[in-house]
Protein backbone atom coordinates (compact mmCIF):
# COMPACT_ATOMS: atom_id res chain seq x y z
CA UNK A 1 0.00 0.00 0.00
CA UNK A 2 1.38 3.80 -0.45
CA UNK A 3 1.42 5.57 2.48
CA UNK A 4 0.83 9.57 2.43
CA UNK A 5 3.36 11.71 4.89
CA UNK A 6 4.02 15.27 4.99
CA UNK A 7 5.88 17.61 2.68
CA UNK A 8 9.09 17.44 3.89
CA UNK A 9 9.31 13.66 5.79
CA UNK A 10 11.30 11.52 4.87
CA UNK A 11 12.78 8.26 6.40
CA UNK A 12 16.42 9.24 7.53
CA UNK A 13 19.15 6.84 5.70
CA UNK A 14 23.04 6.77 5.78
CA UNK A 15 23.07 9.48 3.51
CA UNK A 16 20.34 12.27 4.61
CA UNK A 17 21.00 11.69 8.47
CA UNK A 18 24.64 13.02 7.56
CA UNK A 19 23.28 15.67 5.74
CA UNK A 20 20.75 16.44 8.61
CA UNK A 21 23.17 17.12 11.41
CA UNK A 22 25.95 18.68 9.66
CA UNK A 23 23.31 21.52 9.10
CA UNK A 24 23.07 21.65 12.78
CA UNK A 25 26.53 23.34 13.55
CA UNK A 26 25.82 22.51 17.26
CA UNK A 27 25.07 18.84 17.18
CA UNK A 28 28.19 18.20 14.23
CA UNK A 29 30.73 19.72 16.80
CA UNK A 30 28.99 17.44 19.13
CA UNK A 31 30.49 15.24 16.80
CA UNK A 32 33.74 16.51 15.44
CA UNK A 33 35.04 16.00 12.61
CA UNK A 34 33.57 16.00 8.84
CA UNK A 35 30.03 13.73 8.26
CA UNK A 36 32.32 11.64 6.94
CA UNK A 37 34.36 10.54 9.67
CA UNK A 38 30.90 9.67 11.65
CA UNK A 39 29.93 5.68 12.32
CA UNK A 40 26.40 5.39 12.05
CA UNK A 41 24.53 2.19 12.80
CA UNK A 42 20.42 1.42 12.97
CA UNK A 43 19.63 -0.51 16.20
CA UNK A 44 16.16 0.03 16.19
CA UNK A 45 14.71 -3.39 17.46
CA UNK A 46 11.27 -1.92 19.26
CA UNK A 47 7.65 -2.19 17.75
CA UNK A 48 7.34 1.79 15.80
CA UNK A 49 10.69 3.87 14.79
CA UNK A 50 14.03 3.96 13.26
CA UNK A 51 16.25 4.41 16.00
CA UNK A 52 20.52 5.68 14.90
CA UNK A 53 23.40 5.58 16.87
CA UNK A 54 26.23 7.96 15.63
CA UNK A 55 30.01 8.53 16.76
CA UNK A 56 31.98 11.05 15.87
CA UNK A 57 35.91 11.47 16.65
CA UNK A 58 34.18 14.03 19.58
CA UNK A 59 31.49 12.27 20.73
CA UNK A 60 27.85 10.34 20.11
CA UNK A 61 24.66 10.94 19.34
CA UNK A 62 20.92 8.91 19.25
CA UNK A 63 18.24 9.91 16.51
CA UNK A 64 15.19 8.62 17.12
CA UNK A 65 12.41 9.10 14.18
CA UNK A 66 8.80 7.98 13.37
CA UNK A 67 7.98 5.76 10.36
CA UNK A 68 4.75 5.83 9.03
CA UNK A 69 3.45 2.65 10.15
CA UNK A 70 4.04 0.21 13.31
CA UNK A 71 7.18 -1.20 12.60
CA UNK A 72 6.75 -4.45 13.88
CA UNK A 73 3.77 -5.33 11.18
CA UNK A 74 4.95 -3.43 8.60
CA UNK A 75 2.68 -0.90 6.34
CA UNK A 76 -0.41 -2.65 6.69
CA UNK A 77 -0.57 -0.73 10.33
CA UNK A 78 -1.02 2.69 9.25
CA UNK A 79 0.21 4.97 12.05
CA UNK A 80 0.63 8.94 12.38
CA UNK A 81 3.93 10.03 12.36
CA UNK A 82 3.23 12.81 15.24
CA UNK A 83 4.00 10.75 18.10
CA UNK A 84 7.88 11.93 18.17
CA UNK A 85 6.62 15.02 18.87
CA UNK A 86 4.35 13.58 22.24
CA UNK A 87 7.80 11.49 22.65
CA UNK A 88 9.75 15.41 22.95
CA UNK A 89 7.27 17.02 24.51
CA UNK A 90 7.24 14.50 27.57
CA UNK A 91 10.77 15.23 27.68
CA UNK A 92 10.46 18.83 28.03
CA UNK A 93 7.78 18.58 30.51
CA UNK A 94 9.22 16.01 33.12
CA UNK A 95 12.92 17.31 32.43
CA UNK A 96 12.79 19.90 35.48
CA UNK A 97 11.95 17.19 37.93
CA UNK A 98 13.75 14.05 36.80
CA UNK A 99 17.14 15.32 35.90
CA UNK A 100 19.95 12.47 35.11
CA UNK A 101 17.01 10.16 35.16
CA UNK A 102 16.33 10.14 31.30
CA UNK A 103 18.68 10.96 28.11
CA UNK A 104 19.10 14.05 27.84
CA UNK A 105 17.15 16.04 24.98
CA UNK A 106 18.98 18.24 22.31
CA UNK A 107 16.92 18.73 19.13
CA UNK A 108 13.74 17.89 17.53
CA UNK A 109 12.67 18.35 13.78
CA UNK A 110 9.17 18.69 13.29
CA UNK A 111 9.43 18.46 9.85
CA UNK A 112 11.54 14.86 10.03
CA UNK A 113 9.37 13.89 13.04
CA UNK A 114 12.90 13.14 14.58
CA UNK A 115 14.43 13.47 18.25
CA UNK A 116 18.36 13.96 18.48
CA UNK A 117 19.29 13.12 22.20
CA UNK A 118 21.98 11.92 24.37
CA UNK A 119 23.54 8.50 23.36
CA UNK A 120 23.95 6.28 26.36
CA UNK A 121 27.30 4.01 26.65
CA UNK A 122 27.55 1.89 27.66
CA UNK A 123 24.66 1.38 28.79
CA UNK A 124 22.10 -1.66 27.55
CA UNK A 125 18.49 -2.30 28.19
CA UNK A 126 17.08 -3.36 31.03
CA UNK A 127 15.24 -6.58 30.37
CA UNK A 128 18.30 -8.12 27.61
CA UNK A 129 20.49 -7.42 30.87
CA UNK A 130 18.39 -9.23 33.12
CA UNK A 131 17.38 -11.79 30.47
CA UNK A 132 21.37 -12.46 30.75
CA UNK A 133 21.55 -12.99 34.21
CA UNK A 134 23.52 -9.25 35.43
CA UNK A 135 22.03 -7.66 38.13
CA UNK A 136 21.35 -3.66 38.26
CA UNK A 137 21.33 -2.85 41.64
CA UNK A 138 20.17 0.76 41.70
CA UNK A 139 18.11 0.33 38.45
CA UNK A 140 14.74 -0.15 40.72
CA UNK A 141 15.14 2.69 42.99
CA UNK A 142 15.93 4.66 39.74
CA UNK A 143 12.94 3.67 38.01
CA UNK A 144 11.08 4.56 40.92
CA UNK A 145 12.53 7.72 41.85
CA UNK A 146 11.74 8.74 38.10
CA UNK A 147 7.96 7.55 37.70
CA UNK A 148 7.13 8.72 42.00
CA UNK A 149 9.39 12.75 41.18
CA UNK A 150 7.81 12.54 37.62
CA UNK A 151 3.64 11.74 38.77
CA UNK A 152 3.91 13.87 41.78
CA UNK A 153 5.34 16.99 39.75
CA UNK A 154 2.64 16.58 37.19
CA UNK A 155 -0.65 15.44 39.08
CA UNK A 156 -3.14 17.93 41.09
CA UNK A 157 -0.68 16.99 43.95
CA UNK A 158 2.14 18.99 42.63
CA UNK A 159 1.39 21.39 39.80
CA UNK A 160 -1.39 24.02 39.25
CA UNK A 161 -4.65 24.01 37.29
CA UNK A 162 -2.92 25.75 34.49
CA UNK A 163 -0.03 23.88 34.54
CA UNK A 164 -2.27 20.51 34.28
CA UNK A 165 -4.44 21.82 31.98
CA UNK A 166 -2.05 22.33 29.50
CA UNK A 167 -0.43 18.87 29.65
CA UNK A 168 -3.90 17.74 29.04
CA UNK A 169 -4.70 19.37 26.16
CA UNK A 170 -1.09 18.75 24.39
CA UNK A 171 -1.45 14.97 25.22
CA UNK A 172 -5.03 14.64 24.43
CA UNK A 173 -4.26 14.57 20.91
CA UNK A 174 -2.15 11.84 21.32
CA UNK A 175 -4.84 9.74 20.20
CA UNK A 176 -3.45 7.41 17.92
CA UNK A 177 -1.00 5.65 20.71
CA UNK A 178 -4.16 6.23 23.20
CA UNK A 179 -5.81 3.93 21.01
CA UNK A 180 -3.29 1.03 20.38
CA UNK A 181 -2.96 0.87 24.03
CA UNK A 182 -6.92 0.61 24.66
CA UNK A 183 -6.78 -1.99 21.68
CA UNK A 184 -3.45 -4.33 22.12
CA UNK A 185 -3.60 -3.79 25.88
CA UNK A 186 -7.50 -3.92 27.17
CA UNK A 187 -9.00 -6.00 24.38
CA UNK A 188 -7.41 -7.86 22.14
CA UNK A 189 -5.70 -9.99 23.99
CA UNK A 190 -9.46 -11.64 25.45
CA UNK A 191 -11.14 -11.22 22.25
CA UNK A 192 -10.58 -12.95 18.77
CA UNK A 193 -8.48 -10.79 17.14
CA UNK A 194 -5.64 -11.66 13.97
CA UNK A 195 -3.28 -9.40 16.18
CA UNK A 196 -3.30 -12.08 18.80
CA UNK A 197 -0.65 -14.56 18.91
CA UNK A 198 0.86 -17.28 21.76
CA UNK A 199 2.79 -20.43 22.09
CA UNK A 200 0.78 -22.70 20.04
CA UNK A 201 -0.68 -25.05 20.66
CA UNK A 202 0.70 -25.28 24.21
CA UNK A 203 -1.28 -22.34 25.13
CA UNK A 204 -4.39 -22.68 23.16
CA UNK A 205 -6.34 -24.05 25.77
CA UNK A 206 -5.83 -21.22 28.57
CA UNK A 207 -6.20 -18.54 25.51
CA UNK A 208 -9.06 -20.10 25.04
CA UNK A 209 -10.38 -20.35 28.90
CA UNK A 210 -9.30 -16.58 29.25
CA UNK A 211 -11.25 -15.37 26.22
CA UNK A 212 -14.31 -17.72 27.86
CA UNK A 213 -14.20 -16.13 30.98
CA UNK A 214 -16.77 -13.17 31.78
CA UNK A 215 -15.83 -12.39 34.62
CA UNK A 216 -12.03 -11.88 34.25
CA UNK A 217 -13.38 -10.01 31.17
CA UNK A 218 -15.46 -7.90 32.38
CA UNK A 219 -12.88 -7.24 34.64
CA UNK A 220 -10.11 -5.97 32.73
CA UNK A 221 -12.84 -3.84 30.85
CA UNK A 222 -13.12 -2.04 33.76
CA UNK A 223 -9.56 -1.52 34.17
CA UNK A 224 -9.69 -0.56 30.44
CA UNK A 225 -12.27 2.10 31.32
CA UNK A 226 -9.99 3.68 34.07
CA UNK A 227 -7.30 3.52 31.94
CA UNK A 228 -9.27 6.31 29.82
CA UNK A 229 -10.91 8.03 32.26
CA UNK A 230 -8.37 8.69 34.88
CA UNK A 231 -6.53 11.58 34.91
CA UNK A 232 -4.44 11.73 37.56
CA UNK A 233 -0.63 12.99 35.62
CA UNK A 234 1.39 13.21 32.97
CA UNK A 235 2.29 8.89 32.83
CA UNK A 236 5.04 7.60 30.80
CA UNK A 237 2.50 5.16 29.52
CA UNK A 238 4.78 2.41 28.44
CA UNK A 239 6.96 1.61 31.29
CA UNK A 240 8.24 -1.64 31.49
CA UNK A 241 12.09 -3.29 31.24
CA UNK A 242 12.39 -2.41 27.73
CA UNK A 243 12.07 1.08 28.36
CA UNK A 244 14.98 1.63 30.59
CA UNK A 245 18.70 1.49 29.62
CA UNK A 246 21.00 0.57 32.44
CA UNK A 247 25.27 0.44 33.18
CA UNK A 248 26.87 -0.39 36.31
CA UNK A 249 26.01 2.98 37.68
CA UNK A 250 23.15 4.51 35.73
CA UNK A 251 19.76 4.10 34.64
CA UNK A 252 17.72 5.56 32.13
CA UNK A 253 14.14 6.12 31.29
CA UNK A 254 13.24 6.77 27.56
CA UNK A 255 10.50 5.92 25.06
CA UNK A 256 7.63 7.68 26.45
CA UNK A 257 6.10 8.00 22.97
CA UNK A 258 2.99 6.83 24.34
CA UNK A 259 2.98 9.61 26.91
CA UNK A 260 -0.74 11.07 28.14
CA UNK A 261 -2.24 12.74 31.44
CA UNK A 262 -3.59 9.12 32.83
CA UNK A 263 -3.77 6.55 35.85
CA UNK A 264 -0.34 6.63 37.75
CA UNK A 265 -1.06 3.22 38.85
CA UNK A 266 -0.58 2.56 34.76
CA UNK A 267 3.48 2.93 35.26
CA UNK A 268 3.92 1.37 38.59
CA UNK A 269 2.01 -1.77 37.28
CA UNK A 270 3.40 -2.05 34.29
CA UNK A 271 7.36 -1.93 35.42
CA UNK A 272 6.14 -4.30 38.36
CA UNK A 273 4.46 -6.94 35.91
CA UNK A 274 8.03 -6.69 33.81
CA UNK A 275 9.79 -7.34 36.81
CA UNK A 276 7.61 -10.47 38.03
CA UNK A 277 7.64 -11.89 34.23
CA UNK A 278 11.12 -11.65 34.24
CA UNK A 279 11.49 -13.90 37.43
CA UNK A 280 9.30 -16.15 36.50
CA UNK A 281 11.09 -16.65 32.62
CA UNK A 282 14.66 -17.04 34.55
CA UNK A 283 14.37 -20.60 34.37
CA UNK A 284 14.29 -20.91 30.79
CA UNK A 285 16.90 -19.41 30.54
CA UNK A 286 18.93 -21.77 32.84
CA UNK A 287 22.08 -23.82 31.73
CA UNK A 288 24.07 -26.39 32.76
CA UNK A 289 25.75 -25.33 36.10
CA UNK A 290 23.29 -22.09 36.12
CA UNK A 291 19.47 -23.02 37.26
CA UNK A 292 18.82 -19.38 37.35
CA UNK A 293 17.41 -19.16 40.64
CA UNK A 294 19.41 -16.82 42.50
CA UNK A 295 19.03 -14.38 39.44
CA UNK A 296 15.20 -15.06 39.64
CA UNK A 297 15.14 -14.52 43.61
CA UNK A 298 17.47 -11.24 42.95
CA UNK A 299 14.67 -9.79 40.33
CA UNK A 300 11.91 -10.76 42.34
CA UNK A 301 13.13 -8.75 45.01
CA UNK A 302 13.55 -5.80 42.89
CA UNK A 303 9.89 -5.61 43.42
CA UNK A 304 9.45 -4.45 46.46
CA UNK A 305 12.60 -2.26 46.38
CA UNK A 306 10.74 -0.29 43.59
CA UNK A 307 7.76 -0.03 44.68
CA UNK A 308 8.86 0.96 48.40
CA UNK A 309 11.06 3.46 46.73
CA UNK A 310 8.08 4.29 44.90
CA UNK A 311 5.89 4.69 47.83
CA UNK A 312 8.32 6.95 50.41
CA UNK A 313 9.45 9.14 47.25
CA UNK A 314 5.66 10.21 46.39
CA UNK A 315 4.99 10.75 50.10
CA UNK A 316 8.04 12.64 50.61
CA UNK A 317 7.45 15.13 47.76
CA UNK A 318 3.63 15.31 49.16
CA UNK A 319 4.91 15.95 52.91
CA UNK A 320 7.77 18.24 52.21
CA UNK A 321 4.94 20.66 50.18
CA UNK A 322 2.67 20.12 47.61
CA UNK A 323 2.40 23.06 45.53
CA UNK A 324 -1.05 21.66 43.40
CA UNK A 325 -4.64 22.50 43.86
CA UNK A 326 -5.34 19.52 45.45
CA UNK A 327 -4.94 18.95 49.34
CA UNK A 328 -3.91 22.37 49.69
CA UNK A 329 -1.71 22.67 52.33
CA UNK A 330 -2.69 26.08 53.41
CA UNK A 331 -6.11 23.71 54.52
CA UNK A 332 -3.77 22.02 57.05
CA UNK A 333 -2.06 24.26 58.93
CA UNK A 334 -3.34 23.40 62.16
CA UNK A 335 -2.15 20.65 64.81
CA UNK A 336 -4.90 18.50 64.72
CA UNK A 337 -4.93 18.32 60.68
CA UNK A 338 -1.24 16.73 60.63
CA UNK A 339 -2.63 13.13 61.72
CA UNK A 340 -5.99 12.95 59.53
CA UNK A 341 -3.70 14.72 56.42
CA UNK A 342 -0.94 11.91 56.64
CA UNK A 343 -3.53 9.07 56.90
CA UNK A 344 -4.86 10.29 53.78
CA UNK A 345 -1.76 10.91 52.11
CA UNK A 346 -0.84 6.78 52.88
CA UNK A 347 -4.72 6.25 51.64
CA UNK A 348 -3.55 7.99 48.33
CA UNK A 349 -0.78 5.89 47.46
CA UNK A 350 -2.41 2.53 48.89
CA UNK A 351 -4.46 3.41 46.17
CA UNK A 352 -1.88 3.58 43.58
CA UNK A 353 -0.71 -0.08 44.78
CA UNK A 354 -4.16 -1.19 44.30
CA UNK A 355 -4.38 0.31 40.83
CA UNK A 356 -0.99 -1.19 39.95
CA UNK A 357 -1.79 -4.49 40.65
CA UNK A 358 -4.60 -4.41 38.36
CA UNK A 359 -2.61 -2.72 35.58
CA UNK A 360 0.28 -5.39 36.66
CA UNK A 361 -2.41 -8.35 35.54
CA UNK A 362 -3.71 -6.49 32.29
CA UNK A 363 0.11 -5.80 30.83
CA UNK A 364 0.74 -9.40 31.78
CA UNK A 365 -1.89 -11.02 29.99
CA UNK A 366 -1.36 -8.63 26.62
CA UNK A 367 2.41 -9.85 26.63
CA UNK A 368 1.81 -13.71 26.33
CA UNK A 369 -1.78 -14.00 24.69
CA UNK A 370 -1.68 -10.20 22.51
CA UNK A 371 0.12 -8.60 20.09
CA UNK A 372 3.77 -7.42 21.32
CA UNK A 373 5.41 -9.65 23.59
CA UNK A 374 8.27 -9.74 26.07
CA UNK A 375 12.17 -11.42 25.00
CA UNK A 376 11.84 -12.45 28.86
CA UNK A 377 9.49 -15.37 27.26
CA UNK A 378 10.48 -15.27 23.39
CA UNK A 379 13.83 -16.26 23.85
CA UNK A 380 13.31 -19.28 25.53
CA UNK A 381 13.92 -21.35 21.85
CA UNK A 382 11.98 -24.50 23.16
CA UNK A 383 8.55 -23.98 23.16
CA UNK A 384 7.97 -26.75 25.77
CA UNK A 385 10.21 -25.38 28.10
CA UNK A 386 8.47 -21.40 27.28
CA UNK A 387 4.44 -22.44 27.71
CA UNK A 388 4.58 -23.50 31.50
CA UNK A 389 6.40 -20.65 32.34
CA UNK A 390 4.06 -18.04 30.26
CA UNK A 391 0.88 -20.43 31.73
CA UNK A 392 2.55 -19.79 35.49
CA UNK A 393 2.62 -15.63 34.68
CA UNK A 394 -1.07 -16.16 33.39
CA UNK A 395 -2.19 -17.71 36.51
CA UNK A 396 -0.46 -14.93 38.51
CA UNK A 397 -2.02 -12.23 36.33
CA UNK A 398 -5.66 -13.92 36.79
CA UNK A 399 -4.76 -13.63 40.92
CA UNK A 400 -3.47 -9.99 40.42
CA UNK A 401 -7.30 -8.99 38.76
CA UNK A 402 -9.53 -11.50 40.42
CA UNK A 403 -7.89 -12.06 43.95
CA UNK A 404 -6.84 -8.21 44.72
CA UNK A 405 -7.32 -8.34 48.12
CA UNK A 406 -4.53 -11.01 48.39
CA UNK A 407 -2.03 -7.76 47.88
CA UNK A 408 -1.93 -5.25 50.02
CA UNK A 409 1.97 -4.77 49.67
CA UNK A 410 4.54 -5.28 47.15
CA UNK A 411 5.81 -8.51 49.13
CA UNK A 412 2.71 -10.33 49.00
CA UNK A 413 3.72 -9.94 45.12
CA UNK A 414 6.97 -11.86 45.76
CA UNK A 415 5.19 -14.30 47.89
CA UNK A 416 2.26 -15.07 44.80
CA UNK A 417 5.30 -15.47 42.31
CA UNK A 418 7.15 -17.94 44.81
CA UNK A 419 4.02 -19.62 45.42
CA UNK A 420 3.53 -20.02 41.51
Amino acid sequence: MTLSTPAGYRPLDDASLRRFLADLPDLAAKLGGAPSDWSIVEVGDGNLNLVFLIDGPAGSLCVKQSLPYVRAAGESWPLPLDRAFFEQAYYRAVAPFTEGLTPRFHHYDPALYAIVMERLSPHIILRRGLIEGRRYPDAARAVAEFSARSTFATSDLGARIENKAEWMATFARNTALIRITAEVVFTDPLAESPRNRWTSPALDAIAAEFRSDSALKVTVAEWGRRFLTTSEALIHGDLHSGSVMVSETDTRVMDPEFAFVGPIGFDVGAFIANLAMNAIAQAGHAAEGDDRRAEAHWVLEQIPVFWNTWRARFLALWEEGGRGDAYPSGMFAKAGDTAPFAAAREAYVDRIFADAIGYAGVKTIRRILGFAHNADFELIADPLRRAPLEARALHLARRFLMEPQSFRRAEDVVAAVREG
